[in-house]
């Protein structure tokens, strides 16, 4: 198209020169291998230097090639986060900002997060060696351990570091950070215990989960400091679908001394106890208490809202994405440990209880009574 008679083109946008490592090392009057190992936070180059550079090339404008640094220093500079179909499928809502707290941690540092699933546990580990042989993470965030985790048993042997989100029973050379599910659990009996109930019941988490070992332990200790008898037939493991606490609270519920208080280590589990309450006709918050852990969203739209202890999972993303970070640069991993609260978030499915237990019971008899009469009207 011809352009107007008087009307000048306008001129084509600068581009300005790509500053290169050299312009950054001269500008600082420090040699190119010392900015480098700077701006890749070796150790033996000191703190000051290291913010010193980070903060002129963030002023200069300055940019790796990624692909010539992997070269040069065999780093991806990528975190790496392998999940089970099932943890994407199911956690959804925790992942969402598990990944933004994962990502805004490692963007700081100029990383990025390599994320990839996997349909079953040996999918998982394949999905990591071949993330290793083809470089595409340095490192690995390891969420939902397990009490003998196989991703740790290979890490281990690939010598590849990885953080853990949750511990193992062989913490050997292990960097981790967690919430103390079990001061959780021991705080939930307490609560409990200081609404004036006795007779309490816990229903923990999967079996093979090390966190089901821990928020237990936390139950009986909490009991302990109550002074509250521990029945064992009020203790239900194994749990870790709505469908599985469905039926460990109906279970409990329709024992002959009922527990008039529950603590759940999950919430999911957890919302199964609401559904079980609805079928032996008890109002949850009244008739039966229940305090859970996890603070996933569903809880706060029950009715009543639960009464959880809530998992920042932001935090818990930032938090391991930084401690992986220190531990590719050559962090010692075992002070790499960090054990945090979780939050109590106060809802109304728990309180003082309404009924003893052997009254319980009765209601809970009656309603199955009730409920067996429609039935066969029907």
């Amino acid at each position: 198209m011809n352009n107007p008679a008087g009307k000048a083109r306008p001129s084509a946008p600068k581009v300005r020169p790509r500053v290169t490592i050299n312009d950054l090392a001269d500008a600082l009057g420090l040699t190119k291998g010392t900015v480098s190992r700077a701006l890749n936070g070796y150790s033996d180059i000191s703190p000051s230097t290291q913010t010193r550079v980070r903060h002129q090339a963030e002023k200069m404008g300055y940019r790796p090639l990624s692909h010539a640094q992997a070269i040069r220093t065999g780093r991806a500079r990528s975190l790496g986060l392998v999940l089970q179909d099932d943890e994407a499928g199911t956690h959804r809502p925790f992942l969402a900002e598990f990944v933004a707290g994962i990502t805004h941690a490692a963007s700081a540092e100029n990383w990025t997060l390599t994320i990839a699933t996997a349909r079953t546990e040996a999918g998982v580990l394949d999905t990591m060696e071949r993330l290793i042989d083809e470089r595409k993470a340095d490192g690995f965030i390891v969420p939902r351990t397990l009490r003998h985790d196989p991703r740790v048993e290979l890490l281990r042997k690939l010598e590849k570091p990885f953080v853990l989100f949750g511990r193992v029973e062989n913490m050997d050379g292990c960097a981790w950070y967690d919430i103390s599910g079990e001061d959780a659990m021991h705080d939930a009996v307490l609560r409990l215990a200081g609404f004036g109930h006795k007779r309490i019941a816990y229903i923990g988490g999967g079996d093979r989960h090390n966190f089901t070992r821990l928020r237990r332990q936390g139950f009986l200790n909490g009991m302990a400091q109550a002074g509250l008898e521990v029945d064992p037939l009020l203790i239900r493991e194994g749990g870790m679908t709505a469908i599985d606490g469905r039926q460990a609270a109906m279970h409990l519920l329709r024992m002959p001394r009922p527990p008039t208080g529950i603590v759940f280590a999950v919430d999911r589990v957890a919302l199964g106890g609401y559904r079980a309450a609805a079928r032996l006709g008890l109002t949850v918050g009244r008739d039966v208490s229940i305090i859970s852990y996890d603070g996933v969203p569903e809880g706060a739209f029950a009715t009543p809202a639960l009464t959880s202890f809530a998992v920042d999972s932001r935090r818990a993303g930032e938090r391991l994405a930084q401690l992986l970070l220190a531990l590719v640069r050559g962090a010692d991993p075992e002070a790499l440990r960090v054990l945090e609260p979780a939050r109590l978030v106060a809802g109304g499915s728990d309180g003082p209880p309404a009924l003893d237990p052997e009254a319980l019971a009765a209601r809970v008899a009656q309603s199955i009574s009730e409920s067996n009469e429609t039935q066969g009207r029907d």
